[in-house]
């Protein structure tokens, strides 16, 4: 795809049709046009009927002059339709553009009209001018392969559910702290515990909130179902890992040799850079938002934090996996460099510095994938050991995670 992008793009007002597409759950907007400054043919289809979709594309040829022939190229946003769209638009032989919707450019007005119409004609008028050259006009989504997302599906399932489980086990403890009673964990014994509990003035919880109790129960119940769930999908990744036969199971195995990375933090890592080519420091850094945003105008210069504009789960995902790196690897030198820079202040001055650490991590891990060159001072073993469950000491004069 990227050689087809990379194309030529002289004569951009006449020899291809452009297609813009705003997306709705109910209806498609498209918008044609035939080069920049040229008036955009606008309709409107149901959604996801591309008989008629390819039905007006043709159309749009003969109205705007074109060989039937033309060239066809697409843009559309990122969002809930996902990719299918895009494999199908390039199965039929159309070069197409998933864009982040972020880095559209907008009015900066208070109150700007926006509506599907508007957004269709932006989309036009903004294609054409990436095709003319400028490429900086947006962010455009490196498309996964259909495999490739597939794959993915197992650890982010996890990862939801394991903020289920956090929510079932707030809502059962929150519901008795209302009642003045203090559970400290949510066990699997709790339907046998909960008929001894008394309120602080005596009474049993049972008798006098019988409607709690049950809502309780009702609760744990549903916690007991994540919880096995949780349990099958740990089992069913750490049989990908052994088995190695899944893409990302080699480099998930690679990154488990290194203390301080587990089969999860690995796995997840391993599957959130597969199939994502080859990065510059900037550009990994820029995958997981994890570069800083500098505001400088006339006489004020600053940074304003880290940039929040990239994949979500590895910027946290990082950040976790920076802590455990400055427990368990103390004596490599990224560790050194955030105990000499930031050990030494207070909370919120190591919360800032494990941002760094974790963007300094991350391209030292990507390194380590990509070519084999260990993190300087890490330490590496067998990553079978890591599936025996068994506690692991830390590292001596390591860092507690705050």
């Amino acid at each position: 795809m990227s050689a087809t992008l990379t194309s030529d793009c002289s004569g951009c007002n006449g020899g291809a049709l452009y297609l813009s597409l705003e997306l709705g759950w109910n209806k498609w907007v498209l918008g044609f046009t035939s080069g920049l400054g040229d008036k955009l043919w606008k309709r409107t289809i149901a959604a996801r009927d591309l008989l008629k979709f390819h039905e007006l594309i043709g159309r749009a040829k003969q109205r705007l002059g074109l060989a039937a022939d033309a060239p066809v190229r697409s843009c559309y946003e990122a969002g809930r339709d996902g990719f299918w769209l895009h494999r199908h638009l390039e199965g039929q032989g159309i070069v197409n553009l998933v864009v982040d919707s972020a880095s559209i450019e907008v009015n900066r007005r208070q109150r700007r009209s926006k509506t599907d119409a508007l957004d269709v004609a932006k989309l036009g008028t903004m294609l054409c001018r990436w095709w003319l050259g400028e490429k900086q006009v947006w962010s455009v989504v490196r498309v996964p392969t259909l495999a490739q997302e597939d794959q993915r599906q197992l650890h982010r399932e996890l990862g939801m559910l394991k903020g289920e489980q956090t929510r079932h086990v707030n809502r059962v403890r929150a519901y008795l702290a209302c009642q003045g009673i203090a559970l400290p964990s949510v066990t699997a014994g709790l339907p046998k515990l909960l008929p001894t509990l008394h309120l602080p003035d005596g009474r049993l919880l049972s008798e006098a909130c019988p409607q709690l109790c049950q809502r309780v129960l009702r609760e744990h119940d549903r916690l007991e179902r994540v919880r096995e769930q949780i349990a099958e999908l740990e089992k069913q990744r750490d049989r990908v890992i052994r088995e190695g036969k899944a893409p990302a199971a080699a480099p998930a195995r690679k990154l488990m040799r290194l203390r301080g990375i587990g089969a999860a933090s690995a796995y997840a890592l391993a599957q959130e850079l597969e199939g994502r080519g080859s990065f510059t420091r900037r550009q990994l850094g820029g995958l997981a938002g994890l570069c800083p945003s500098k505001y400088q105008s006339g006489d004020s210069d600053h940074d304003r934090g880290i940039s929040k504009a990239g994949n979500r789960r590895l910027r946290t995902l990082m950040v976790e996996l920076g802590w455990s790196w400055v427990r368990f690897q103390g004596g490599s030198v990224l560790t050194q460099w955030f105990v000499r820079r930031f050990a030494g202040g207070g909370k919120r001055l190591r919360k800032i510095g494990i941002v760094g650490l974790a963007r300094k991590l991350l391209i030292a891990l990507w390194r380590y994938l990509s070519s084999g060159q260990e993190p300087p001072g890490a330490v590496a073993g067998d990553w079978r050991a890591k599936f025996s469950h068994k506690a692991r000491p830390a590292a001596a004069g390591a860092v507690a995670a705050g």
